[in-house]
């Protein structure tokens, strides 16, 4: 009780931050449930995504890489707490010398010879706490560690969402340029039949045939794009470069409720708010360390051993053994370890600002997945009128045409007006995806899912 009242250094206490009582662009009041709650197959509900998600829990580089300085840390702390316990070492040697011994009338020679072994053993009393603080340092670097793994798992997971939804969204812009190449190519056959009979110039050829092969180009474009889309997620989930089994088309996804829970949940719940946390205790106790290197290093040590000594013929020997209490410490170091508790100071104050730096990222990137989730919809229904239009509008045109009371340019306007919005839909289809792949992530998606469960999908 004496050695532990006398240690020395800052208790740890969490900084204030300041949060929001809801977030921005928040439309309900807060939930007592979250979509944080959920694990991640029960919101990515596509069967060809999930086992993507899976292999990439098992075989991504990045998680291995976790995995491996978890491994590190765990060693640091063993490391760190044998400091604690007492040590014990061994020694022997063995030596022999031949003297020449000159006298009045000869010379003569003399063998020496000493061997010998011993145990040692000490034991650093931690009277001042620099053992347990520098324990504590090692201690929150590893669950600072696991919590990186779980920021990994939760990156690796959305960026593989979010790269399929991606991949979808190609899939859909690729359907929509082969459906306006083969419109154009219908149209372009009109044009030609109208002007080799003789009803038409051969403007309109021309026109429609430019539309033509700038649509057959976007369709090169769109492949290339697919396929390097696809070896960006082998790649990521830990394959070599490959195709990529599709499931759901990007119209047949479905967006799940998106409570959001409490704000002050989002503390406990993102990995990378809970990593940041463990730097400061170990910042914290890393200042118990320098303090407690001012103060003398007080332990016991022993000596137990046996040493033999022959001269000649003759042999002796003896045993030797010793107990001890000894204390060390600094008296003038030229201001090395002030310096050393002034740096261990700075690194706090650093981490307590790199604390209340992520807090801050972790609301901002909760709003804007809320404001991105809240515009969309909006923006989505707008577009699908809008292309219902455009879709009745090349049809008018069309019949226009072929009555003769329209132009070659009104058909080429109206269908050259529908494909790009309908471009815009499969974008604005795909963000509304990932703005749910965002605010998962953002809120801490799975924080009370086992770890050794994340690869395994219920």
């Amino acid at each position: 009780m004496l050695v532990t009242g006398c240690a020395v250094g800052p208790d740890y206490k969490r900084p204030e931050v300041t949060t929001p009582e809801t977030f921005r662009f928040q439309e309900s009041p807060a939930e007592a449930n979250s979509i944080a709650d959920v694990a991640w197959w029960g919101v990515f509900d596509d069967k060809a995504l999930q086992g993507l998600i899976t292999e990439g829990l098992k075989n991504n580089y990045d998680l291995q890489i976790a995995v491996a300085r978890i491994e590190q840390a765990r060693a640091l702390v063993a490391q760190a707490e044998s400091e604690g316990k007492p040590q014990l070492g061994y020694g022997t040697f063995a030596e022999g010398q031949n003297a020449i011994t000159p006298g009045p009338h000869s010379v003569g020679s003399v063998n020496y010879g000493a061997f010998g072994g011993l145990l040692n053993a000490s034991w650093e009393i931690d009277v001042w706490g620099r053992i347990k603080h520098s324990t504590e340092s090692a201690q929150a670097n590893l669950l600072g560690q696991e919590d990186v793994r779980r920021g990994v798992m939760l990156t690796l997971v959305s960026d593989t969402a979010a790269g399929y939804f991606r991949l979808r969204e190609l899939d859909r812009e690729l359907a929509i340029a082969e459906e306006s190449t083969a419109t154009y190519k219908k149209t372009l056959d009109l044009f030609t039949y109208r002007f080799q009979a003789g009803k038409d110039s051969e403007l309109p050829v021309t026109r429609t045939q430019a539309a033509y092969d700038s649509s057959y180009a976007n369709i090169a474009a769109l492949t290339r794009q697919i396929a390097q889309q696809e070896n960006a997620l082998s790649v990521l989930v830990g394959r070599s470069p490959g195709p990529i089994e599709r499931g759901k088309l990007l119209t047949e996804q479905v967006t799940p409720q998106t409570p959001v829970g409490a704000t002050t949940d989002l503390l406990k719940r993102r990995p990378d708010i809970l990593a940041a946390e463990q730097v400061m205790v170990g910042a914290n106790a890393e200042i118990g360390v320098a303090e407690a290197n001012f103060y003398p290093r007080v332990g016991l040590s022993s000596l137990l051993g046996a040493e033999g000594v022959g001269v000649g013929n003759g042999l002796s020997g003896f045993g030797l053994w010793s107990l001890a209490l000894n204390a060390a410490g600094p008296i003038f170091t030229g201001g090395r370890l002030e310096a050393i508790y002034r740096q261990r100071q700075a690194f706090w104050d650093e981490s307590v600002a790199q604390y209340r730096k992520t807090v801050q990222i972790a609301f901002q990137e909760t709003s804007d997945a809320l404001v991105a989730q809240k515009t969309l919809v909006g923006r989505r229904e707008a577009l699908e009128s809008q292309i219902k239009s455009l879709r009745h509008s090349v049809d008018l045109a069309l019949l226009r045409y072929d009555a003769g009371r329209a132009s070659y340019f009104e058909v080429l306007e109206a269908e050259q007006q529908l494909y790009p919005v309908e471009y815009e839909l499969a974008q604005t289809q795909q963000d509304q995806l990932i703005a749910v792949v965002n605010l998962y992530k953002a809120l801490g998606g799975g924080w009370n899912t086992a770890t050794d469960d994340w690869a395994k999908p219920q």
